[in-house]
């Protein structure tokens, strides 16, 4: 693939550049001392750097950057006449939680703001003022937001959770003051209010007018809209470059079986055999995949530190494999065609030997046109049981819940690309949520319960953010959440959440105790984009609902749950590489993209887009541009940041027993920045900061949530020889070449 500007950008782009230049912070940070580098120095966000006024956005960027992107990050505050030639910047940092995102139980994200202002004159010369007081509050103004006496130098102004807002700081009478009264002085604006609506822009001509680049006739049916969000008439013309594709079935398909619950002792064997099921998901009749005709495919449950064997058997008219994710296994039972075995062809089978080396929660799923196979069913849990009776806290009930979504039209599924994975610029989001394989979960419990769930993400490309609340009292704070563990084993410490975010391929592992009776919701609460009008979009949709019964527990947990626990055992292991924390990456990696031959009015309406990126796509309001996308213009890559290196081009090296930090830079720079699960094989990973900020309690993961724009180190223990892959798990990412092989000798 040729990744060139597209000549069709003309003079328009030109105009358009200086129309979003325009939107882009000015530089009014350099002269504050104290300023740390990410805000005091910012080409990237100000200039050609990134914006080429002949084209847009870059449909190819550079080499690694060298922090996170500032214009994400940064706030710059202005002066009013009043207050002369005072200035200041404002860093956005979020707050601490165990997940790869900060978000309220809403999906709106957290952030701390620390100011650094120069230049403000005695407030009394302003009139009869004594301090300055800072602020924050929406664009419409209401409601306003105090955030705390401010001077010059370093101020923390604490916590703020607006999608688009400003940071207003005023002369007042009182450093007391709890209502704004007093002259404006300084004033900025967050990130996320630089987007705006693309009509109001209004020059973006292909992406308006309809019928400039109609295409012929198209075997493809538009896909379904996303309800209240209309398309530009030029998006509309947009078709696959691929045939559309849905795997064909005999009429006498099984009808679809719940999961079971299949328990293994060590070196125990179990028959998994994939292939057709037909079942009715709101109301309609769809032909989908399973393993042993369940789906979600059996629940594996073993014991750690035990060895089982699984007979696969294909019986689907594609080629495939079953990939063990997270499971730190024999690299020759990993899963990958083409790395570590062949494809297994339809109608043959493979025998894998699968030892569970760490307890927790873990899943599988195939490693071959995953986009298709997963979407359409193929995927189970393994839930290793500790041998350390005390591992946990005691709880009433273990729940062991998948989240997915599904793309349904009126007939049934969306069909998929045949030469080409589509829907390859942002991933397949779906339409219709299944929690356990159903639309809606339901679990009946006793009041003072505490459950421990296991949850696992196993969407193409969604991200989750997870609460409980009462359904009769819906406006009520959530109910709260005690976080215990992620993808390798328990958290350094437990720590409690109203909401609990989950990437594509990550596994958590939570408690709730439910202590009074009542129905209570699980909901997927978020702030999606309206990109057309530039405005979040809140979208909230229920899961499932816990009964609770007026009868009390048999066994009170409730002590155990309130109790927040230290897991020195998980302190000691990585004890060991704190020494490792602070030295320089070994490697760098940067996450991009690069396009080619964009339909016209895809290339324009991203321009405006390209103004602000969410850290996290949380929804897919961009149904038809994204569908319309395929391996003909997309390419997303993993470079290095170093040789320069893309995708299976990388070639790493190590040893068993090195360890390897890794700094990775989502690259805001990219034509569409997105949000990447980045999975790692074979071995496990610490998260060490994101954006200059240490991660303070510390968990082994395998798969890694990167909000757009962010540079995120992490530190890689090698354990396990073999070659392994390392790639985003959004399906269409990885099917677009997001990923690469590396090797690990052993001793």
């Amino acid at each position: 693939m040729q990744h060139a500007v597209a000549s069709s950008s003309g003079t328009f782009s030109a105009v358009a550049a200086a129309v979003l230049l325009a939107l882009l912070p000015h530089q009014a940070s350099t002269q504050i001392a104290g300023v740390p580098a990410l805000c005091a120095d910012r080409p990237a966000a100000t200039g050609p750097a990134i914006f080429s006024a002949a084209a847009g956005p870059p449909l190819r960027s550079g080499s690694a950057p060298e922090r996170a992107a500032s214009d994400l990050f940064c706030i710059d505050l202005f002066s009013t006449a009043r207050a002369g030639d005072a200035t200041g910047v404002a860093t956005l940092t979020r707050p601490w939680s165990p997940f790869g995102v900060t978000v309220t139980a809403e999906g709106r994200h957290r952030h701390e703001l620390t100011a650094w202002i120069a230049g403000l004159p005695d407030p009394a010369t302003l009139g009869p003022y004594t301090t300055y007081v800072a602020w924050a509050t929406p664009l419409v103004l209401d409601p306003v937001l105090r955030l705390g006496e401010v001077g010059n130098g370093l101020n923390e102004l604490g916590e703020v959770a607006f999608n688009k807002y400003m940071v207003l700081i005023t002369a007042e009478a009182s450093a007391d003051v709890t209502e704004r009264t007093g002259p404006l002085v300084l004033r900025g604006r967050s990130p996320s209010s630089r987007m705006e609506a693309h009509d109001l822009l209004a020059i973006a001509p292909a992406a308006e007018a309809g019928g400039a680049n109609r295409p012929g006739a198209s075997p493809w049916a538009l896909p379904p809209m996303y309800e209240g969000v209309p398309m530009l008439a030029g998006i509309m013309e947009g078709r696959p470059r691929a045939s559309p594709f849905l795997p064909d079935a005999d009429s006498g398909v099984p009808e679809a079986l719940p999961r079971q619950v299949v328990r293994l002792p060590d070196g125990g064997t179990l028959d998994l055999r994939a292939g057709f099921v037909r079942r009715e998901v709101e109301g309609r009749s769809l032909v989908m995949l399973a393993f042993n005709g369940q789906i979600p495919g059996p629940l594996i449950e073993v014991g750690e530190k035990t060895t089982i064997f699984v007979d696969f058997t294909n019986d689907t008219p594609l080629p495939t494999s079953v990939h063990w994710h997270g499971v730190r296994l024999d690299n020759r039972y990993d899963g990958v065609p083409g790395v570590t075995q062949e494809p297994v062809q339809p109608g043959k089978s493979f025998r894998y030997q699968i030892y569970f080396r760490d307890a927790g929660i873990y899943w599988y799923h195939p490693h071959h046109r995953e986009d298709v196979q997963q979407e359409m069913g193929l995927a189970g849990n393994m839930l290793v049981q500790p041998l350390d009776d005390a591992y946990y806290s005691p709880v009433n009930h273990e729940e062991v819940v998948m989240l997915d979504d599904l793309l349904l039209d009126e007939s049934g599924l969306v069909p998929f690309g045949r030469e080409s994975s589509n829907y390859m610029l942002m991933g397949r989001f779906g339409n219709v949520f299944l929690t356990n394989g159903e639309p809606e979960y339901g679990l009946e419990v006793d009041a003072g319960d505490v459950v421990r769930f296991f949850f696992t993400n196993i969407s193409n490309t969604r991200t989750f953010n997870l609460s409980f609340r009462s359904t009769a009292e819906p406006d009520a704070p959530p109910v709260p959440v005690k976080v215990v563990g992620s993808d390798v084993g328990k958290f350094e410490r437990e720590s409690m959440v109203e909401s609990v975010v989950l990437a594509p391929a990550e596994r958590y592992v939570v408690e709730v105790l439910f202590e009074q009776p009542g129905a209570y919701a699980l909901t997927n609460h978020v702030q999606g984009i309206n990109h057309r009008m530039g405005l979040f979009r809140e979208e909230l949709r229920l899961l499932g609902t816990v009964a609770v019964s007026g009868a009390r527990t048999g066994a009170d947990h409730s002590n155990a749950f309130e109790t927040l626990r230290m897991n020195h055992d998980v302190r000691s292991d990585i004890g060991r590489y704190r020494g490792d924390f602070g030295r320089p990456p070994d490697h760098e990696l940067v996450l991009t993209l690069e396009v080619d031959s964009l339909p016209l009015a895809i290339e324009q309406s991203m321009l405006y887009d390209w103004v602000y990126f969410n850290p996290v796509e949380w929804t897919g309001t961009m149904p038809v541009m994204n569908w319309a996308t395929t391996g003909a213009e997309i390419g997303w890559i993993l470079r290095d940041g170093v040789t320069g290196a893309e995708n299976e081009q990388i070639e790493w090296r190590f040893r068993v027993g090195d360890v390897v930090k890794i700094r990775i830079h989502n690259d805001r720079g990219a034509f569409h920045a997105m949000q990447h699960p980045l999975h790692i094989h074979g071995q496990r990973f610490l998260v060490l900061e994101q954006n200059g900020v240490p991660n303070d309690n510390l968990v082994w993961k395998d798969t890694v949530l990167l909000p757009s724009g962010s540079t995120t180190d992490i530190l890689l223990e090698l354990s396990n020889p073999g070659r392994w892959m390392l790639h985003c798990h959004i399906a269409e990412h990885l099917e677009s070449g997001m990923k690469f092989v590396f090797d690990v000798e052993g001793n």
